[in-house]
This record gives C-alpha cells, structure tokens and sequence, in this order.
C-alpha cells in the first residue's frame, strides 16, 4: 500500500504540466520568412506558440525524409521541389484547400502553385514568398533593353553582365520565342531548344563585361556603370533603384522568370489546423507587408505592396503592373535529365572563345 501511496501523487504532479500545454506551430521555413513581429502578433490573437527552425530547399528534404515526414507542422519548399520529394520520399500530406483563404492571394500566383504542386490529383502546396529574375537597366540604354535576348544588340558590346546559370538559358530561350518549359516532357526537343541558346549566347560573348556569380558583384558592377544591363533579381534591382534612381529592374516582354516558395504540409504533422490558421493569418496584406520588409520580397498577398515602405512600393508598382504579373514564367518542377543538358550548354558557353 505504501509503495502505491508514494507514486499516485507522482503521476497527479506529472499530469499537470501537460493538461497545461499550449497549442505549437512547429514550422520549419526560410530566413526572413517568419519576423518575430509577426510571430508575436500571431501568438496573441490565437494563443498558439510557434517554434521556427531555419532552412532550405535541401535540408527541408533532408529532415522531412529523415522523420517520414513528422517533426514539424507546416514547411515552405520552393513549388518546384515539391512533387519529386514527394513522389520519392512521401513526406508531405495534400492540402485541404477549403480552410485556406484563396481571396488573399495574387489568382495567378494561386493558380500556378496549385498546378506544379499538384499530384494524382491532390493539391501540396499554396505559395507564399515570390521573387522573379528579370534585367537591371541603367536609363542610359533603357530604350535599346526590353527583353533578355536585347542584351546581344551590338551597341552593348563590353557593358553587360549576366550570370551562366539555368535562369539565363530559360529566359534567353523564352525571348527567342521558344518555350522551354513546354519542351520539358521532351528531352531530345528540349536538348535542341537549348542548343539554338547556346549559338545565341555563344554569339552574344563580346557583350560581356564579366559573367557575374553573386548578388553583391551584380550590385557593384551596375552601381559602378560598369555594366548598364544585367539579368538579375526583382529584389536586387529595386535596392540599386533606391541608391540611383537612373537604375531600375525591368519585367521582360517575355515575361519574367518566377520562383515562389511556399506553404506544405509535412506528412505526419501534428497541428494542421493550426498551419492553416498561420497560412491565412500571415497572408493578410498588412502582415505580408511586415515578411517583405524582413525578407526582401514580396509575397503571393494580394494588395500587399499598398503596406510597404514608399520607395519600396514604388520600385514594385513601376516593374510590376497587372499584366506583367500575369505573365510571369514561374519554374514548373524539373524533369530528370534536363539540368544535364542544362550543364553541358553552359560549359560550352564558357568553354567558346
């Protein structure tokens, strides 16, 4: 009887703690993505406290195939890393996208995730944070540069600056008045495709200052008038804009090239009503304004640039009208095979004297 005596208040004491356990967002994201502004004003309205554990494409997949998928309650892969991981690891669940507020988000940005995210007929994901690569453009030559392919014209020669990476080779096709994206499901078309870019960048050599690899070189050489027409970042050029107003980034008339990273849901998370409470609480415009301040970009919110800072707002509405938004190129996932194509172009192009 003693013994007994002695381990009932035991399990009393233990139970307490758990009876009082608030509700948890483990949510496993990008840098900027969750303020903790935005975190706090969160946990105040629904009592539910989020944790944030910082990641990337990579190690999201890494983590989420390493549990099965458990260990976190809502994650934000890129749209186009979403229906490989899953179709070989199964570590997301599909969205139910009745509890999400479709009257908050940007229709095509919707429309778009939900297509390249979807699998045998279910939905795994909803976007969140966009950005799109595009040309930065000095006043200077603002009339001779429109499109990707603009960046050959001869008058340019010596003052351009692009990066030899998958972007340049999509966006260069797509000014060609090819599609590439179309020619994804054929290697041999998509093979061809890509050889008629590389004649064209090939070609377009004696146009380039330097092939720039990172953000901060981009920066400096167009900040410097080194180089008056770059490709680059929305987000890069709207920060050369605000130092100089003679430079700004400019949409192709073939249209941009967009990533959106974006809302799943791990398999075995334990809290998906409170994923989607966080899904519709951070996609309000005035709250999406405070993730662009944080991140740099913006978000698939619609009307959220209203809220940003004025210079910032600006910069968005002279690149980014109706029309330019509809006519993003948003990166469907990647066939296996293509990026091996995509390799050996750009090492020819390298390679060419």
């Amino acid at each position: 009887m003693r013994l007994k005596q002695m381990l009932v208040p035991a399990v009393i004491t233990l139970a307490i703690p758990f009876s009082a356990i608030a509700e948890e967002l483990r949510l496993l994201t990008w840098g900027g993505y969750a303020p903790e502004e935005v975190i706090s004003q969160f946990e105040e309205q629904t009592g539910i406290d989020v944790q944030v554990t910082l990641s990337n494409n990579e190690d999201m997949i890494s983590k989420l195939r390493a549990t099965g998928g458990s260990g976190f309650d809502l994650a934000q892969p890129s749209q186009d890393r979403i229906t490989s991981a899953q179709q070989e690891y199964r570590i997301y669940k599909p969205m139910d996208t009745s509890k999400v507020d479709s009257s908050l988000f940007i229709p095509s940005m919707l429309a778009a995730t939900k297509a390249n995210t979807e699998l045998n007929g279910d939905v795994y994901a909803v976007p969140h944070v966009w950005g799109t690569t595009g040309l930065i453009v000095h006043d200077s030559v603002r009339d001779q540069v429109s499109d990707f392919a603009d960046l050959c014209k001869s008058e340019l020669a010596g003052r351009v600056s692009y990066r030899l990476r998958r972007p340049l080779l999509i966006g260069m096709a797509f000014s060609m008045g090819e599609d590439p994206f179309a020619a994804y499901d054929d290697p041999a078309a998509y093979e061809a495709m890509m050889t008629r870019v590389q004649e064209k960048l090939i070609a377009c050599k004696p146009n380039v200052k330097t092939y720039w690899t990172g953000g901060d070189e981009l920066i400096n050489l167009v900040a410097s008038g080194e180089v008056v027409a770059a490709t680059g970042w929305d987000a890069g050029g709207w920060k050369l804009q605000a130092e100089n107003p003679k430079i700004s980034f400019v949409v192709p008339t073939s249209g941009a090239l967009g990533w959106i990273d974006t809302f799943a849901l791990p398999r075995r998370g334990e809290n998906d009503e409170a994923a989607y409470k966080w899904i519709n609480f951070v996609m309000q415009p005035e709250i999406a304004a405070l993730i662009t301040e944080s991140a740099g970009n913006f978000t698939a919110s619609r009307g959220a640039e209203a809220f940003v800072n004025v210079k910032l707002k600006e910069s968005f509405q002279s690149s980014f009208d109706e029309q330019a938004l509809e006519n993003i190129k948003w990166y469907p996932p990647v066939p296996p095979g293509l990026e091996t194509i995509e390799g050996r172009i750009l090492d020819r192009v390298s390679a060419a004297n």
